[in-house]
């Protein structure tokens, strides 16, 4: 019993230590995730994803150079691929999308394909980007707090995908969307020497032997 309450008390510690770092992890990532005290509610679960989310992409959309924004990768097969700062406006584009369709708000007309899968074209400089990036999940916030236990997975009329049909799966559904983008440009910032701020201080996951 001693041994179990030690480990148990070691435990403790080491979550409660944990806690300071993890916040200045995230104040240098960019926004800091919203933290809800009182039960869990299908609402509060859904807005700390988003701002899990929230807070990794923008600290890598902010951790990239101005001059580097129209970075893509070449070393190996990316023909075709988005820039840098078109994941960013991509992301935020697709936010707009989906949580505009939870609040109700008819879908934003784009004059050709591009743009709408990538935002206008007038968002140019990386201060026009990042706060079109964080306006869209300032919107994301809004649409989350607007879902209820009622509403949550009644069929929408004017849904953005034919696959998304409720609040609560284009709420998750946008969550699982930037982090996808969020991982590839995790790749864009280490081919240019840049460790993503959420990756930062953190043990190594493959130390070298011996160490």
């Amino acid at each position: 019993m001693k041994t179990a309450l030690g480990a148990a008390a070691i435990l403790l510690m080491s979550v409660l230590c944990a806690i300071p770092a993890a916040a200045q992890q995230s104040q240098r990532a960019g926004s800091q995730t919203r933290m809800h005290s009182g039960p869990a509610t299908l609402q509060s679960t859904l807005d700390f994803q988003l701002s899990i989310v929230e807070r990794e992409f923008e600290g890598a959309a902010d951790a990239m150079p101005a001059d580097k924004y129209d970075f893509a990768p070449t070393n190996g097969d990316f023909k075709g691929v988005r820039t840098f700062a078109q994941e960013v406006k991509h992301v935020a584009a697709a936010n707009d999308r989906f949580f505009g369709s939870i609040l109700g708000h008819p879908p934003a007309k784009a004059p050709n394909y591009i743009e709408q899968e990538n935002g206008p074209d007038s968002i140019k400089t990386k201060a026009q980007i990042m706060q079109y990036l964080r306006d869209s999940f300032a919107e994301g916030h809004k649409a989350i707090a607007s879902i209820t236990n009622e509403n949550a997975f009644e069929p929408l009329s004017d849904s953005p995908t034919p696959f998304l049909r409720t609040r609560a799966a284009i709420a998750m559904f946008a969550c699982v969307h930037a982090n996808d983008h969020y991982g590839q440009m995790v790749e864009y910032l280490r081919d240019n020497g840049i460790v993503p701020p959420a990756s930062r201080n953190r043990p190594l996951a493959n130390p070298p032997a011996g160490k």
